[in-house]
């Protein structure tokens, strides 16, 4: 089975990157690790964690979207409610409040969802972030809990991957088949140009 090693990178987009680098390298304190461009295209990456980044195109005419609380039920075409990024103490959590408000961002007061608590706010570009930290004692991904009060039949097979729901995979693709086309930013780490 696949192993997965947390989020590679979440890619968002902005109309300004200089802002959304200010709000995310130096007020989150998130690093600037990595970035691609040209003219008129702008993909850059900030590190999470050791194994996390969020990364964001930079395309002219990208407006912030309108703001939506968290979580709040919408109707028709809709891909994405907000993301949320986890700190190591309940202490993180008040600092990041502190500052987010300090520079003149609202954010909510701090919620308790059981098992996190997590405060909720909004970059630049309109996008609904949430930080998040684990209640001490509460561990979901080693116990895993479901509180839904009327679950499905597919929820209630509970926590593990289920086996047999797919196909199998008949024919891998062979070791000879197995290319690796330049794309973007290929050429400013390894001088190889994109099709």
């Amino acid at each position: 089975m696949v192993r997965f090693n947390g989020v590679n990178h979440l890619a968002m987009a902005t109309g300004d990157m200089d802002k959304t680098i200010r709000f995310w390298r130096d007020l989150l304190g998130m690093r600037l690790v990595a970035g691609l461009g040209q003219p008129g295209y702008r993909h850059y990456f900030f590190q999470i964690s050791e194994t996390d980044l969020i990364a964001f195109f930079e395309w002219p005419g990208v407006k912030p979207v309108a703001k939506k609380e968290h979580g709040r039920p919408v109707s028709g075409p809709y891909i994405f409610d907000h993301v949320s990024f986890g700190v190591e103490t309940e202490d993180d959590l008040w600092t990041l409040k502190d500052k987010l408000e300090a520079a003149g961002f609202h954010v909510s007061d701090v919620i308790d969802h059981g098992f996190i608590h997590s405060i909720y706010a909004y970059d630049p570009n309109g996008i609904p972030i949430e930080f998040s930290h684990n209640v001490e004692g509460v561990d979901v991904r080693g116990k895993p809990q479901m509180r839904d009060k009327a679950p499905s039949k597919v929820t209630l097979e509970g926590a593990e991957p289920q086996s047999g729901i797919w196909p199998k995979v008949t024919t891998p693709t062979p070791q000879s088949e197995r290319v690796v086309y330049p794309g973007a930013g290929s050429e400013l780490f390894h001088g190889k140009k994109s099709i």
